[in-house]
């Protein structure tokens, strides 16, 4: 039986910052046109819904007060009324998506996830994850995750997981994707390649790290591979720059992160896009993570199951436990 060729968007675009109504409306219609190019998988970056707290890079927390509750604000239920559209959205095109976005807890006003769900084609949430660890500054926005969310969907267009940004640094969490099967592995990522002082000496270079680390899935696991980064908009940088102008010149020589793909070799293919808006397409054709296989499989044949255990707690966080007595 041949496996799927599928065709993949991924939407290398701004939010409307800290709206979370206008940016719904920015992800219904960038689905429409992908599916409209006849994409089967769409991806949005980042905490697309509704912003990237860029702002923690370089302001003090106690100045930032205003901008979390606004963040809080613009942020999502993952039961709430927008991923019930988008799943409606997916269930009536048949595609798969994946949404970053700021999710919203039940029980904290001001408790908040970076969070991702993936929409299979039925409408159905195949994986709702929550980031891990947020990574250095992002701590100062959000809480640590569970391992809920790490599994694959197995969709018709392939078996497809997702890794947050930093998370595709952790070879455990890249593995329990792989365990399960992974033929499509999709990284989301901020809209800023480096968040460095101007006159300072480069230390990371985001893009080509980011290459490295979802290259290393695609190669370790013969998968194909997403990276899909958010767009630094014009707007948003003048917001950035008036809310803060001691730091505009950090915030203007911030470089934009890019979006792109990868083979099961960890080869570019397809769109790339970095300075401009847009919505980038490749196509994957799943046959050809066959051969490779045979070389290296580490979900198969080329391990020692005998050797290596991973245990992953995949259940969900929870503040308390009750334990009521029985009437």
């Amino acid at each position: 039986m041949s496996l799927p060729v599928t065709k993949v968007a991924a939407c290398h675009l701004a939010p409307v910052l800290l709206n979370k109504e206008e940016t719904i409306k920015k992800v219904i219609s960038s689905i429409e046109k992908a599916a409209a190019e006849h994409a089967n998988i769409i991806v949005f970056p980042e905490t697309f819904v509704s912003a990237f707290p860029v702002w923690s890079t370089c302001k003090a927390p106690i100045d930032n007060h205003e901008l979390f509750v606004k963040l809080v604000e613009s942020s999502l239920y993952v039961d709430g009324p927008e991923i019930e559209s988008i799943k409606e959205l997916c269930k009536s095109l048949e595609v798969v998506v994946l949404l970053g976005f700021n999710e919203r807890s039940r029980v904290s006003v001001g408790g908040l996830w970076n969070s991702y769900v993936l929409i299979d084609e039925n409408g159905n949430i195949g994986a709702h994850h929550r980031k891990l660890v947020p990574t250095y500054f992002e701590k100062l926005s959000w809480a640590n995750g569970d391992g809920s969310g790490l599994n694959v969907v197995d969709s018709k267009y392939g078996k497809i997981g997702a890794l947050i940004c930093g998370e595709n640094t952790s070879s455990l969490a890249r593995f329990t994707l792989l365990s399960q099967g992974e033929q499509i592995h999709l990284s989301i990522w901020p809209p800023a390649a480096d968040y460095q002082r101007p006159g300072t000496a480069k230390s990371f270079d985001n893009i080509t790290a980011n290459k490295i680390r979802c290259g290393i899935q695609c190669l370790e696991g013969k998968c194909f591979g997403v990276i899909c980064s958010s767009f630094l908009d014009e707007d948003t940088m003048e917001f950035l720059v008036k809310d803060d102008p001691s730091n505009e010149e950090f915030y203007r020589k911030q470089s934009q992160g890019a979006t792109f793909f990868l083979d099961p070799a960890a080869n570019e293919i397809g769109d790339f896009l970095q300075h401009e808006e847009g919505i980038a397409y490749a196509t994957f054709d799943l046959n050809k993570t066959i051969v490779p296989k045979q070389f290296h499989d580490l979900v198969g044949g080329y391990n020692r199951f005998d050797v290596f255990k991973l245990r992953v707690n995949r259940s969900k966080n929870s503040p308390i436990e009750f334990e009521d007595e029985e009437e």
